[in-house]
């Protein structure tokens, strides 16, 4: 195999439990190097784990060598901890942090011998739960899981295995339940959870809300990764939710209201977690960084620590109107990485559609700052297909990144080093529980047209990556799917597709005749809807009212902006 580290186990921080009665696996529908960047892993693996009598393993989705020795030798996919089989669990627990994880949920069902279709599953099979963004459309997975958790997940996970603890033991259900209610009885009991949503008694659901973060469980032990992976760091938290309102972003509408940890809470936290970890960097993570109020106080707080140590401080999501001379010197006292910022379009005129508030001269000002500072890489994302895009504002994002590079060339001390530049270019997917929900997508030819408009817009000197066109789409009818959409998913995996997100895997090809023999078409998801119309997710609420989403797409429409949540309730709902 390619990385045999993905699959030892064993490693510092990792549990190993002998008196457990019930075994639960969270499972990650990615390979090791992604599932152990990510911070919800942590922190739930953490929180299952101090329960007593539960016991918490991990499993990642296998490289294809590692899929092909499992099938040639019968053995089913195995847990890290204990090296058990996925069947021989008592709950699984997904995340579905990317819409083209799914068929990698079927796959780890599949290799694990669990049946993939709920209803298929009998009384000894394992409760099979989802949680992460994608379960805020909970209807292209209902046909193979047995129940999603809504919203945050550190309560209600512990809530769910209380109820799982007491109505299983190590495997065995209680015998005082009959045959053929036994595991109908369980769901139904969780379905009573606020925040779960059980496929087979189908009510109305509102995500669950962490209200005190600062309470909250935080991982400053988990596992200490054997081998190199994505983000190699110590992640903090600062807060949940947004005060911006951009309309095409689906976790700053899910996850209002906002949320804050406390600037002493964060210090502790991260000193606890690089003295375990032993990380060379630590990363201060949120929708929009420059956003927390105490930002300057952590800062000095967490350098204090850190520059003796030789510990890197990185922020990412920052906001170009956010940037500061003080933060640019904080940050600047230990190693320089590069800076990103996220314009998302060209022009002042689409910015306004999107609701991003950011001006030209905020974007360019920050990048002077940066320039002055000794800073020669930064990072600029932007969206393809947006709506009411023109080709004007494709060309200018050209114009934008331009002016970037000439202040770097007025501004920078120092030209000799050169700059890197970066165009990043996704394409719009629209998604549930946003103003964009009833917008169309682009096809993959318009959006393939207008990467090769940018392309050829932009000065040599810029670099530019792109998104494949035709993964933006299949991510579009993923997320908008529908019940109906679950037959086609599993026909596309058992043709083949896995790893879709990995472009070596990536067949769309395969897709299009799945979608094809259950007579269902790319256009269904992608094309615009009447926002008057019942969703697939209609049944799903983030607390945000549905008419409030309505009226903020006809405002983006009529290219009308809306002032942050700090600045101005916009009264959308939730109870801040």
């Amino acid at each position: 195999m390619q990385k045999p580290a993905r699959y030892t186990g064993g490693e510092i921080g990792s549990v190993s439990k002998e008196a457990a009665d019930t075994h639960i696996c969270f499972c990650f529908p990615d390979t090791y190097e992604i599932g152990m960047s990510h911070l919800g892993l942590q922190v739930l693996y953490g929180v299952a784990n101090e329960m007593p009598g539960v016991w918490c393993e991990r499993a990642f989705a296998p490289w294809p060598d590692m899929e092909k020795e499992l099938q040639d030798g019968g053995i089913h996919l195995p847990s890290l901890e204990s090296g058990r089989a996925l069947k021989d669990f008592d709950l699984l627990a997904f995340t579905l942090q990317y819409e083209l994880c799914y068929t990698n949920v079927l796959n780890m069902l599949n290799l694990g011998g669990v049946p993939l279709r709920r209803e298929e599953r009998g009384e000894n099979a394992p409760i099979v739960i989802a949680g992460g963004p994608c379960a805020m459309n909970p209807a292209p997975m209902s046909d193979f899981i047995d129940a999603f958790a809504i919203g945050d997940g550190e309560e209600v996970f512990a809530e769910i295995l209380k109820i799982v603890q007491s109505t299983c033991r190590g495997g065995h259900w209680p015998p005082a339940c009959s045959q053929t209610t036994r595991r109908g009885g369980l769901l139904q009991q969780l379905s009573q959870i606020p925040g779960v949503y059980v496929p087979a008694y189908p009510r109305d659901v509102t995500k669950c809300t962490v209200k005190n973060l600062d309470t909250a469980y935080y991982p400053v032990n988990p596992p200490i990764p054997n081998t190199e992976v994505v983000h190699d760091r110590v992640m903090l938290e600062l807060f949940r939710g947004c005060i911006r309102g951009c309309r095409f972003c689906q976790a700053g509408y899910a996850t209002r209201p906002v949320r804050v940890r406390s600037a002493e809470t964060l210090a502790k936290q991260g000193r606890e977690a690089l003295a375990f970890s032993g990380c060379e960097e630590i990363a201060l993570t949120s929708l929009s960084t420059s956003d927390f109020l105490e930002l300057d106080k952590l800062c000095g707080e967490l350098l204090d620590y850190c520059e003796p140590r030789r510990i890197s401080l990185s922020l990412p999501s920052l906001r170009a109107d956010s940037f500061s001379r003080d933060l640019l010197q904080k940050v600047q006292k230990t190693r320089k990485s590069g800076l990103t910022f996220a314009p998302e379009a060209g022009t002042a005129r689409l910015r306004d559609v999107i609701n991003k508030n950011l001006t030209e001269e905020a974007l360019l000002n920050a990048c002077k700052l940066a320039f002055e500072g000794g800073w020669s890489s930064v990072k600029l994302y932007f969206m393809l297909g947006l709506p009411t895009e023109t080709d004007e504002d494709i060309l200018g994002i050209a114009k934008l990144a331009e002016k970037v590079w000439f202040t770097w060339r007025e501004t920078a001390p120092d030209r000799s080093r050169g700059v890197r530049i970066t165009v990043s270019a996704s394409g719009f997917v629209p998604k549930p529980h946003t103003p964009f929900q009833w917008a169309a997508q682009d096809s993959y030819e318009e959006l393939t047209r207008k990467q090769e408009l940018l392309k050829k817009s932009l000065r040599k000197q810029i670099t530019f990556n792109y998104h494949d066109a035709k993964t933006s789409v299949l991510e579009c009818v993923l997320a908008r799917g529908d019940k109906e959409l679950g037959r086609a998913i599993e026909t596309a995996y058992r043709s083949g597709c896995r790893m879709d997100a990995w472009r070596e895997f990536f067949d769309f090809e395969k897709w299009l005749d799945a979608l094809g023999k259950h007579n269902l078409s790319i256009d269904r998801y992608t094309a615009a809807s009447n926002p008057q119309t019942p969703a697939a997710w209609g049944n799903i609420s983030t607390g945000v009212d549905v008419d409030f989403l309505r009226n903020e797409y006809q405002k983006a429409l009529d290219g009308t902006s809306t002032p942050d949540c700090r600045t101005q309730c916009s009264g959308c709902g939730v109870k801040c």
